[in-house]
């Protein structure tokens, strides 16, 4: 009897290894050609994120989806201005460190400490430093989502990597959001102060600080609980020398 009828007549042989192996080959073909394309466009997108941190080391970001999204949503505000960290008041950079990440000058993008201490309280809150930030500020989207989170956590490293501390505080104040379409440093010390932000005080500077977390709901006050807070952990932070990254003016 041919082989063919056998095999119809006989269950069993369509269960031998080498049966199996003939019925699974397709699938396994197909799910090597996704991987494939799944590492091929991977290793692209890496690529070009790699070379958009790259360019952005010494070329300033001309602006970002968030910039963009908060200037059509709120028309008519300061029109942001880039400065460079030698043109900004020492007192704006060290109340934004003390205020958004008190150990940046030493971790490598994520501060373990911090993360650790959250986990260990259940509590909500975020651990993101300023490295951290300006890589969401810069490359990607607000809101929270485990796409962002992860193209946040690939971005982190390369940034520490390419980019000196410095130039990470200075993109920082130049693209973080301080109020309602309100972006950069320049653009809320003109809008707040009626000032530019070389002449910025340590209470001003302080209460700028103050509104980083959520711009869209609070309003720099000079003499708040929060406000003295960041202006006793800025004065902490010069004088124990954990600006030391930053070689700023004392």
């Amino acid at each position: 009897m041919p082989r063919r009828s056998q095999t119809l007549a006989d269950p069993e042989a369509s269960r031998t290894p080498t049966a199996l192996r003939r019925r699974w080959r397709p699938l396994r073909r197909a799910g090597l050609w996704l991987w494939g394309w799944t590492r091929w466009i991977g290793l692209r997108l890496l690529a070009l994120m790699f070379v958009l941190v790259f360019l952005f080391s010494f070329i300033n970001p001309p602006s970002t989806w968030t910039i963009i999204q908060g200037q059509r949503e709120f028309p008519g505000r300061p029109a942001r201005a880039w400065v460079d960290l030698d043109e900004v008041s020492p007192h704006i950079v060290r109340a934004v460190v003390a205020a958004e990440d008190a150990n940046f000058c030493a971790h490598w993008g994520f501060d373990m400490v911090e993360i650790r201490k959250v986990i260990a309280s259940g509590s909500s809150r975020g651990a993101s430093t300023i490295t951290q930030q300006t890589a969401k500020n810069v490359f990607l989207w607000q809101g929270r989502s485990w796409p962002r989170k992860v193209m946040e956590t690939l971005y982190t490293p390369m940034l520490e990597a390419l980019w000196s501390k410095r130039r990470i505080v200075e993109v920082y104040l130049n693209v973080a959001e301080f109020g309602r379409g309100v972006f950069g440093v320049h653009a809320a010390a003109e809008y707040y102060f009626k000032t530019t932000p070389d002449k910025l005080t340590l209470a001003q500077s302080a209460a700028l600080a103050s509104i980083l977390p959520s711009p869209r709901t609070r309003n720099p006050q000079t003499g708040s609980a929060r406000t003295r807070s960041i202006v006793s952990g800025a004065q902490t932070i010069r004088a124990d020398g954990r600006d030391s990254c930053l070689v700023l003016g004392r």
